[in-house]
C-alpha cells in the first residue's frame, strides 16, 4: 500500500515553504523569557469561509509567572511572500512557570481556490511576536473532485451513508448520487460506490460483504469505510486493497476519514481512496521505484 497517499499534501506544503518561514522567523522571539507556543509536527487543516476553530499549546519555560495581553494576526504565505490578512485582539493569557495550558481560538480564513499556506502569529501587544502556527486552508467544495470520477455526465456515485454524512457533502457541491440504502446494491449500475461511515458493526446489516462483492464482481469500484474498532479488536492495517477485476474494493479503518464535514484531510484522504479504488495499485515495498 501507498502510505504517502494521505501524507503527500502536507508534505509538499512544508517544503515550498521553507524560505519564508526562515523569512517569519526573523521575528520571534520569547516572551517574558518564558512564554512560547509548542511547534506542532504538522501544519493544522482548515476549510475557508467561516470560523474554525485553531489549537494553540502555550509553555512558560521561565521561572516567573508570565500574564500578557495576547493578539492573533494571520498572514497568507507563499515560498517567497507573506501577505497580512489581519490582526487583532485575542485574550488576556497568564501561564505559570513550567507550566503548559491548551487554547482554542475561532479563526475565518478567506475564500481560497485551491491548498494555500497560512501563519498565525501570536503576539504580545502589536509587535512582539512570541510564537507562529502553521496552517493549510482549503476550499470547502473538495468533494466535487468525486464527480470526474463517476464516469461520463450521467453517471451517479454510489452511496449506501447510513449517518447521512456523504449525501449532504455530496449534495452541496452538486455530485449526483443513488441512495444504495433505498435502491439496494444490486441494482447499482454507475462506476464508483461508498460504503458508510458506520457509527459501528450494528449498523452494518447481514450480508453486506457479499453484496459489495458481487458489486466490485460487476465492475464497480468500492470504497467500504470500516466502523471505528472495538476495545481489544485485532489489529488491522489502516487500509488495504482487494482486487476484483480491472478496479478493486478499498477497505479504509474509520479515522482515516473521521469528521468528515470538518476535516480537509479527511476528504482528500477519501478522494484518493476513490482513485485508489478506480486505479489499483500493486503492493510493493516502499520506497522502490514503480516498474514499467
Amino acid at each position: 500500500m501507498n502510505t504517502a497517499l494521505i501524507q503527500r499534501p502536507q508534505r509538499l506544503a512544508r517544503q515550498n515553504g521553507l524560505v519564508l518561514l526562515a523569512l517569519v522567523n526573523l521575528g520571534v522571539s520569547t516572551l517574558q523569557g518564558g512564554l512560547e507556543v509548542v511547534r506542532e509536527p504538522e501544519p493544522q487543516a482548515v476549510f475557508a469561509g467561516q470560523p474554525r476553530p485553531i489549537r494553540v499549546s502555550l509553555r512558560n519555560t521561565g521561572e516567573k509567572a508570565v500574564e500578557c495581553d495576547a493578539r492573533v494576526r494571520i498572514l497568507q504565505t507563499t515560498s517567497a511572500t507573506a501577505v497580512q490578512i489581519s490582526d487583532a485582539p485575542w485574550k488576556r493569557i497568564q501561564v505559570l512557570p513550567a507550566q503548559t495550558i491548551a487554547e482554542t481560538v475561532s479563526l475565518e480564513f478567506p475564500v481560497v481556490k485551491a491548498e494555500t499556506p497560512f501563519l498565525i502569529q501570536w503576539l504580545e501587544g502589536t509587535n512582539r511576536i512570541f510564537g507562529r502556527t502553521e496552517v493549510l486552508v482549503y476550499p470547502p467544495d473538495l468533494l466535487k473532485e468525486l464527480k470526474p470520477l463517476t464516469g461520463d455526465e450521467d453517471g451517479a456515485l454510489g452511496l449506501f451513508d447510513p449517518l447521512n454524512q456523504l449525501k449532504l457533502l455530496v449534495k452541496n457541491v452538486k455530485v449526483d448520487f443513488a441512495d444504495l440504502e433505498d435502491a439496494g446494491l444490486e441494482s447499482f449500475r454507475g462506476k464508483l460506490a461508498i460504503i458508510g461511515p458506520f457509527d459501528s458493526k450494528k449498523q452494518m446489516r447481514e450480508g453486506l460483504a457479499e453484496q459489495i462483492q458481487k458489486l466490485a464482481r460487476k465492475g464497480v469500484a468500492v470504497v467500504w469505510i470500516q466502523p471505528p474498532p472495538e476495545k481489544r479488536g485485532k489489529l488491522e492495517p489502516s487500509f488495504y486493497t482487494v482486487p476484483e477485476g480491472t478496479n478493486s474494493v478499498v477497505i479504509v479503518q474509520a479515522g482515516l476519514v473521521s469528521d468528515l464535514p470538518n476535516s480537509p484531510q479527511a476528504q482528500l484522504n477519501l478522494i484518493q481512496f476513490a482513485r485508489l479504488a478506480l486505479n489499483p495499485e500493486p503492493v510493493r515495498l516502499p520506497h522502490l521505484t514503480p516498474q514499467p
